[in-house]
């Protein structure tokens, strides 16, 4: 099962294909940054505590600077940017892949750090213009579920990238050739007729705030929050479940179920036209999510059942995750779309890292079943946060409804060539 990015509907519009493909270029890179990051500290210092705090650095500096780069963005438009954000990034991790053996911890981390505030906050900006590309506006969750979809390529190539290109030449050469690489396609997205195209909405009132002065944000970074605990508690939660049972090297392989899982029920989601279209909607997929995940718990003791277990788990991320994405895009108050975006990144970033942290240390002091209810306890959350604010879910709801109404509106106008000059419905 393919997803045809050159023939998928959503996908008709000018340019939509090539902006696409071009994020997913300047994006694999970034799901190697970590890994790579973290085995090229181990092997200059031989600790992996010191590695630990490089790829820590790293998240933490990632999650600060995102809604602080997608503000930026909004103000100032997306190509300048971009641009410098993949120059600067590039530069760090070209430096940092040059280091020899003996490099200071402080030096390290700082380099950590460095990469991850000044990464080109590519996702927000695609993101951002979705639907500024697609066909009909009617396909726009579609389309965010195809995003979500093809993003998911990216988590299951490139640790193992990473890795490989590590142990061919060096975990230093791998960190360059993934900087040169996100440099490249950060450039070819950035000159993209519709990302140089895009312009702030400069009547747009700047007030305090910014994107979190909405509700439905704050409900949705929250969610995303619980979610980012999950995933990185999963992660933590498989590991140490495959090393209790003598089989570690099977951690990698059914890590990549699960991201195999999500690419499918992403095609899925994509093929029937978007994920969750209301509240309800959107609460039904994450209770599957987190039953599916908190699943895990009772899985443990064999490798065949925490991987049947954990693909059928992911099948529910890609889906859940695209129904968010397009709910930001009603709810976000205007000339904040990119900053929204990038929050919802921020939030990622942070769960992941307080999930990790606590299932690792309940893993160490309980076992892997123990650890995996942090899987279970975070996903409940985020089902407890969606019903708490299921109002303000609701009104984005409604109010995408409304837009796309409008907009379907204005284009059977324009189609029709109605010569009695009526007004389209506003938008």
């Amino acid at each position: 099962m393919k997803v045809r990015m050159d023939r998928h509907p959503t996908l008709a519009g000018p340019g939509a294909t090539a902006l696409l493909a071009t994020s997913i270029l300047a994006r694999l890179p970034l799901a190697m940054f970590s890994i790579a990051l973290l085995v090229q500290a181990q092997r200059l210092t031989g600790s992996f505590a010191v590695a630990g705090l490089v790829s820590g650095a790293y998240a933490i500096a990632s999650a600060a600077a995102a809604p602080l780069l997608g503000g930026l963005v909004d103000r100032c438009g997306q190509t300048r940017v971009l641009v410098c954000g993949g120059v600067a990034a590039a530069l760090v991790l070209l430096a940092d892949g040059l280091l020899r053996d003996g490099t200071p911890a402080s030096v390290l981390v700082g380099l950590g750090a460095a990469s991850g505030f000044c990464t080109p906050p590519l996702a927000a900006c695609v993101r951002t213009l979705l639907p500024e590309i697609v066909a009909d506006p009617v396909q726009l969750p579609a389309l965010f579920a195809l995003e979500s979809t093809v993003l998911e390529l990216t988590f299951v190539a490139g640790p193992p990238l990473a890795l490989g290109l590590g142990s061919l030449w060096s975990p230093g050469v791998a960190l360059m050739i993934s900087g040169s690489v996100m440099l490249v396609g950060t450039l070819a997205f950035a000159v993209q007729p519709a990302s140089r195209r895009w312009r702030p909405e400069r009547g747009a009132p700047r007030e305090r705030g910014g994107s979190l002065r909405s509700p439905t944000i704050r409900v949705l970074v929250a969610i995303v929050l619980f979610t980012g605990s999950a995933f990185g508690a999963t992660e933590v939660g498989v590991t140490a479940a495959a090393h209790s049972l003598g089989a570690g090297a099977a951690a990698g392989p059914l890590l990549g179920l699960w991201g195999v899982g999500s690419l499918l029920g992403g095609i899925v989601a994509t093929r029937s036209g978007g994920g969750a279209r209301s509240a309800r909607g959107l609460i039904l997929l994450l209770s599957a999510l987190a039953v599916g995940h908190g699943a895990l718990m009772l899985a443990t003791g064999s490798v065949v059942a925490i991987g049947i277990v954990i693909t059928l788990a992911g099948a529910t991320i890609a889906p859940t995750v695209s129904s968010v994405y397009a709910t930001v895009d009603s709810a976000a108050p205007a000339g904040t779309h990119t900053e929204a975006f990038s929050w919802l990144l921020a939030a990622s970033l942070v769960g992941a890292s307080l999930g990790s942290a606590a299932a690792g240390g309940l893993a160490q002091a309980a076992g892997p079943a123990v650890a995996c209810a942090v899987v279970a306890a975070a996903g409940g959350a985020a089902v407890a946060v969606a019903l708490f604010g299921s109002r303000s879910l609701r009104g984005a709801a409604r109010g995408r409804d409304r837009r796309l109404r409008a907009t379907t509106s204005q284009v059977t106008t324009i189609e029709t060539g109605d010569i009695c000059g009526s007004a389209p419905m506003p938008a």
